[in-house]
């Protein structure tokens, strides 16, 4: 084992950390991309306004305000 002087060892763990770091962040991204959407066809911006025509019948009293 070489003699290494006492300030490299903690930047090459840190090192070592980061890029652990971004293969992991990597391979969650290529899962994601090779999965595809969560749902087909459900775009950002896609709903309207939410009115009363929105509701889902039955669903009467379930809106923000309904518990005061």
């Amino acid at each position: 084992m070489a003699a290494t002087e006492p300030g490299t060892r903690p930047s090459v763990l840190l090192l070592g950390f980061a890029l652990l770091l971004l293969v992991v962040f990597l391979g969650a991204f290529a899962a994601g991309r090779a999965a595809g959407p969560v749902a087909p066809g459900l775009s950002p911006g896609s709903s309207g306004p939410g009115g009363p025509s929105d509701r889902m019948p039955g669903m009467d009293g379930h809106d923000m305000g309904a518990g005061r």
